[in-house]
């Protein structure tokens, strides 16, 4: 393979990856503008976010059996195209239940593009080029949270909300064609391959009792209910409480972005020294202290937005260690049903955050409360959790360095 072809390829999997956080980042600075257009309130807007992470959780368990039966592109295929028609409709939406209904379409379109890439990169390249590979793919996703709502603030402010669907809509488009006319396929159908529920069941719940699994993955999606309670609560507590305009909240939620990225990257530094589920114990240590004294003094309105905006970049930082090292953890003891594992823990993580997002979104009180609760009582329980569940683990199957590094 030449180097253009290689920059090629990961230029294609790490865009097709980065198109469902673009989906979830971009259209956020345009929440105020969408209540007012729809005529609804920014809480119900946040519903049309709970339901993306549903349609991200169901897909992920979808595609997975469908790309090893079908190939790879012909579901890619099938996604993409949903996710295309899912944008121009949300585009055209003139309800907030319709724009809602169609975010759940839009993310089951957007998994089959994530899913394959991952897939992809196993099977396009040696085995001991894909934690390279797998790096830059991560770099490439990493960029969305800081660029996408940057991005859609100025549009949103020049062009309306209806405007960042219209970008999304494009972006789907092009890797629609990109797909199919650069991209190979690298997996030969399975006729084999049972897509009875019974088989795929028995192999999920495999992965489920093990107690290694459920204790990191429900810790690691805890967290992540954590993460995703921030990024629907925020566009309230920062456009609606705090009256900042959706340019400087697109580059206020770019700057709290580097502090989970920029940790997920000083995590791979400390697993020299350190085993992942160190890490893991002392990160949610920190997270739930900060979370608690983030609550009590959100209750006792003792915080500015500056003060917000500390506790919220301290909060992610203790993310940025303990997400990826749970989500190394919960995979490792998985050699066979690997595929599954994967599938599980990212499905376990969007469903806590729905319901973490959901949370929020029932909560109209114009206050950070609700937002700050729930990221506090989600570090709670995850510290819970895990102190709980090591108890009925045997000997740990400890993740490797690349794992650590590469599950994020």
């Amino acid at each position: 393979m030449t180097k253009q072809r290689y920059f090629f390829l990961i230029l294609i999997l790490g865009s097709l990856s980065a198109l469902g956080p673009f989906s979830i980042d971009m259209y956020l600075p345009g929440f105020p503008a969408i209540a007012q257009d729809l005529h609804t309130t920014v809480s119900r807007v946040a519903l049309s976010l709970s339901s993306f992470f549903v349609g991200v959780s169901a897909g992920q368990l979808l595609y997975g059996p469908l790309l090893d039966r079908f190939g790879r592109k012909k579901p890619l295929y099938v996604g993409l195209v949903v996710y295309v028609l899912a944008s121009i409709g949300c585009y055209e939406a003139h309800t907030i239940d319709a724009l809602i209904l169609l975010r759940l379409l839009q993310a089951v379109g957007s998994c089959a593009a994530s899913v394959a890439a991952v897939a992809m990169v196993r099977d396009l390249f040696p085995v001991k080029d894909s934690p390279k590979v797998f790096a830059l793919l991560m770099l490439v996703i990493s960029a969305s949270p800081m660029l996408a709502p940057t991005i859609g603030g100025y549009m949103v402010a020049a062009f309306g909300w209806q405007s960042v669907f219209l970008i999304l809509f494009a972006m789907g488009a092009l890797m629609l064609v990109a797909s199919l006319f650069w991209l190979p396929e690298s997996y030969a159908p399975d006729p084999t391959y049972s897509l009875h529920p019974r088989p795929i069941l028995t192999a999920f719940w495999s992965v489920l009792r093990h107690p290694q699994f459920f204790t990191y993955a429900l810790t690691g999606a805890m967290t992540f209910g954590g993460l995703l309670a921030y990024v629907s609560g925020s566009p309230l507590v920062f456009m609606d409480i705090f009256h900042v305009s959706s340019q400087v909240y697109g580059w206020i939620f770019a700057f709290l972005s580097v502090g989970f990225i920029g940790c997920s990257q000083v995590n791979s530094w400390l697993l020299r020294y350190y085993r992942s589920e160190q890490i893991v114990l002392v990160a949610m240590l920190c997270q739930s202290i900060i979370g608690l004294v983030f609550l009590l003094g959100t209750m006792q309105g003792w915080y500015s937005v500056t003060g917000t905006i500390v506790l919220l970049f301290l909060f992610l930082c203790c993310l940025g260690f303990s997400n990826p090292n749970a989500a190394a953890l919960s995979i490792a003891p998985f050699s066979k049903n690997a595929g599954s594992a994967a599938a599980l823990m990212g499905a376990t993580q969007m469903g806590v955050g729905a319901l973490a997002s959901f949370g929020v979104s029932m909560f109209n009180t114009h206050t950070a409360v609700p937002m700050v609760a729930i990221m506090a009582g989600s570090a709670l329980v995850a510290l819970f959790l895990q102190v709980i569940g090591r108890r009925f683990m045997g000997e740990m199957v400890v993740a490797s360095e690349d794992a650590g590094v590469l599950v994020h």
